[in-house]
This record gives structure tokens, sequence and C-alpha cells, in this order.
């Protein structure tokens, strides 16, 4: 289990929140960059561009958006941005079905 500390929640919990108002739709449409692993909300989330916890990948993340099967996909942690489907987050929360 991850420990996330105060400051790290309370980023979190704010990336969440812009990224889900933002909706999907404006995602997948506005997102092009890769997320840079210097990125201030990458650095807050341990985000990595290759997944070190088993079974836990951006892939199959509830936060993920856009095409599956693309390797680099809008996410709502980071509007604007791309994650590499094998990436992986604190935030990374199983999808659900």
């Amino acid at each position: 289990m991850n420990n996330v500390n105060r400051r790290d929640f309370l980023k979190i919990s704010g990336s969440s929140l812009i990224g889900l108002t933002l909706g999907g739709v404006a995602l997948s449409a506005n997102a092009q960059e890769q997320v840079a692993l210097d990125d201030p909300t990458a650095a807050a989330l341990k985000y990595v561009h290759t997944s070190e916890v088993e079974g836990q990948y951006c892939d199959n993340c509830q936060y993920i958006q856009g095409e599956e099967g693309k390797e680099w996909r809008p996410c709502a942690f980071f509007p604007g941005k791309v994650v590499n489907a094998k990436g992986w987050c604190a935030g990374w929360m199983k999808k659900a079905g």
C-alpha cells in the first residue's frame, strides 16, 4: 500500500477535481504533450512512464481517457497531456467492470 501524506493527498484531490470537471471529451481533444516526470503534478503523484506495480497500469486505471490500445492517452489527472498506457501514479484506481 502506498503512503500518501496530507500535502500529496491535497494535490491529488485538486488534480482529480480539475481533471474530472473538464470531462473526457475535452481531455481527448486537447491532450497532446507527454507528461514530463518533473511536472509538478506528476511528481506529486509519483508518476512513472513504466509501472513497477504488478497489475497496476494507466491502461487499467479508471482515470485514463481516449482510445484503448494507444501507447499514449489522456488522463484526468493531467489535463492537456498524455500518459504512457504502461505508466503508473499514486492516483491509480482500478477500472470498474
